[in-house]
């Protein structure tokens, strides 16, 4: 994938930030049709190679246009290019997505953003039985120097029935298990970007495999599907 793709998507989306309308993206339609042509392409090459490595059942591409009918900003397009990857269920959990924007805004990010009820009460209670595992996997050190620290919504105490001293309320209180890595645009830009990507895609591996265990269990062990 050469870097001109990234840097005609880069420049188009600079100028629909300063554009953000009806009229000046109709009369751009072309050059949108374009860049999003070449953009579709790039996530389908990260699909590719995610599918070397992993069981991914599909690509959503996100749409440009806003929703804005529950929203307070009312500009109609986003000034960003975002898709998921998503695992097969019910077996594999968790997924990847990835986020092109400008101006040193782009990242990937892998993990829970919103898990069920039923998902999140099950990930605490595992928590609350056994931090040991998890905790081992985050703070490898191979694993850290791609993705860093858990991050996510938390609650500001403990959940419902959960102890506020619990040694593991760290994690308890979490809504999201998330984590996250930035792209500066010299990196989006390289030749190797592609090859980036999903090496950190397939570093988080130990977690999701963790995680799909526990999500696929119960608290005894006993497989759910």
């Amino acid at each position: 994938m050469k870097p001109i793709i990234f840097e005609d998507l880069f420049s188009f989306l600079n100028k629909l930030e300063k554009n953000n309308n009806r009229d000046w993206f109709h009369a751009h339609k072309q050059e949108f049709k374009q860049v999003e042509k070449q953009t579709k392409a790039f996530y389908n090459l990260v699909l590719d190679a995610l599918r070397t490595h992993d069981d991914i059942d599909k690509l959503k591409l996100f749409r440009i246009y806003r929703d804005v009918r529950f929203s307070k900003n009312k500009q109609p397009y986003k000034t960003h290019f975002g898709g998921s990857f998503h695992r097969r269920k019910p077996e594999l959990r968790g997924g990847y997505y990835l986020h092109l924007a400008p101006n040193n805004q782009s990242f990937i990010a892998t993990g829970f953003w919103e898990p069920n009820k039923a998902d999140l009460l099950r990930i605490r209670k595992e928590f609350e039985m056994d931090d040991t595992e998890i905790r081992q996997i985050i703070s490898n050190k191979s694993f850290k120097n791609v993705w860093g620290d858990l991050v996510g919504d938390e609650l500001k105490t403990a959940p419902r029935n959960f102890d506020k001293d619990h040694p593991a309320i760290d994690l308890i209180r979490k809504k999201q298990y998330i984590f996250t890595k930035k792209f500066p645009d010299q990196e989006v830009l390289s030749s190797t970007f592609l090859e980036e990507v999903n090496t950190s895609f397939k570093a988080v591996r130990p977690y999701f495999d963790y995680m799909s265990d526990v999500l696929t269990t119960n608290l005894n062990g006993e497989l759910l599907i």
